[in-house]
């Protein structure tokens, strides 16, 4: 296997086992809920907390992969959202779960960013959206591999059983650390001088007006896909077992079909980054979640849910696919797993609020008010996606980087 495929299947494997992770608490929410007698906003704050946990975690760890290197940081952090996973399962009271979902978070934090990186760094700028794209389906097949496990494990060994199972992504972090290179393209950064003081220097993401608005503009984007993916996937498998009276399998159903649409729209998204463009691909896939996200709001019957949430699946999140390649290609290698992980984790943790409306809005109103509430953060992404510029093809990007075309 050459490295190329290696940097896919460790990121693969590594958003795996985030996204299990995650829908995790989907599917223990109600129970959890129920064992520690707190309301829907409180139960929503578990997934905020964790988010936070990853914007700390993206942080630390990227600037930490941008100067000590993208293999020996992806593991420790894979390491790290296991043994947070695990003790989730040991908690007594709601405040031990805040705290080991936080724990989760950092490592979970941490690794998106690095994993994105290391693919950037392999792969050419022309094959970089199926690249990214292929590693953005692992967090979908986490999402069905959440569902298959909850189906099994909650009615036999319950909610506590379910986090238990988060300790196995130990092994694979090992597994990584023997089989994985460290990335060449980092490597190579490392003779260069200059270079040095630069990696991992956050001020880097805000050197001058343009980059400091390309920052918040990707920072805003990152932040409405996370929103309306926790808006879709927090909260809808619970609603649908009350509005709609389906059982905790059926709705395992309806999440592995959303998830299958979802998979389905990040290899699509992938293509269309290398063949249309980024800023094209992202502006009709926007433009048609908007679209479909609303409009779901009116589906109904087990057929109507089923397809609906596949369509929204697949636009919704086809474009989590491609934030891996869209930040590289703003970002230089010194400051590249800084960046990723700053900007998308700052946006999981303003996205990570999102549960926490959706859950008031359920509460106090309509589904097609909370559905309405997401559509319109599409429209705001749009609005960012236009006022991003030419990326590191841009003479600003040349002038305050200039040592990036022989380092990366």
């Amino acid at each position: 296997m050459n490295y190329q495929r290696k940097t896919v299947v460790a990121s693969v494997a590594g958003l795996t086992l985030e996204g299990m992770d995650i829908m995790f608490i989907s599917f223990a929410m109600s129970l959890i809920i129920a064992e520690f007698h707190i309301d829907l906003a409180t139960g929503g704050l578990i997934s905020s907390i964790t988010n936070i946990g990853m914007l700390v975690g993206g942080i630390i760890f990227g600037i930490l992969a941008d100067r000590f290197g993208r293999v020996k940081i992806f593991t420790y952090t894979i390491i790290l959202f296991a043994i947070g996973t695990a003790l989730t399962g040991l908690a007594t009271n709601i405040e031990q779960i805040y705290l080991f979902r936080f724990i989760a978070g950092l490592g979970a934090g941490g690794e998106y960013g690095i994993g994105m990186a290391l693919v950037a760094e392999a792969w050419p700028k022309n094959k970089q959206g199926r690249a990214s794209s292929y590693v953005s389906i692992g967090a979908q097949y986490g999402v069905i591999l959440a569902a298959l496990l909850s189906a099994i494990l909650l009615p036999a060994w319950g909610w506590r059983g379910l986090f238990l199972v988060g300790v196995l992504p130990v092994i694979f972090a090992f597994i990584v650390r023997k089989n994985l290179a460290e990335s060449p393209e980092w490597l190579a950064s490392k003779k260069v001088k200059k270079l040095v003081p630069k990696q991992g220097n956050l001020k880097q993401l805000f050197a001058t007006k343009r980059i400091a608005l390309t920052t918040v503009a990707l920072a805003i984007m990152a932040s409405v896909q996370i929103a309306g993916y926790n808006g879709l996937m927090i909260w809808l498998p619970s609603m649908l077992q009350k509005s709609q009276g389906l059982s905790v399998s059926s709705s395992a159903l309806w999440t592995i079909s959303t998830a299958v649409g979802m998979i389905a729209g990040m290899l699509t998204f992938g293509q269309f980054m290398d063949r249309l463009g980024m800023k094209k691909a992202y502006g009709i896939f926007l433009f048609a979640s908007a679209v479909s996200v609303f409009l779901y709001s009116y589906a109904s019957g087990s057929t109507g849910l089923l397809v609906g949430g596949a369509i929204v699946g697949f636009f919704s999140n086809g474009m989590f696919a491609g934030y891996g390649a869209l930040i590289s290609n703003y970002f230089p290698v010194e400051v590249r797993s800084t960046a990723t992980n700053t900007i998308f984790n700052f946006g999981r943790a303003v996205g990570g609020l999102s549960p926490i409306l959706v859950g008031f809005i359920l509460q106090h109103a309509t589904v097609t008010v909370a559905m309405s509430y997401l559509a319109l953060l599409y429209c705001i992404s749009f609005m960012a996606l236009i006022s991003l510029g030419k990326g590191r093809t841009g003479r600003e990007h040349k002038a305050i980087y200039p040592s990036t075309k022989a380092a990366s």
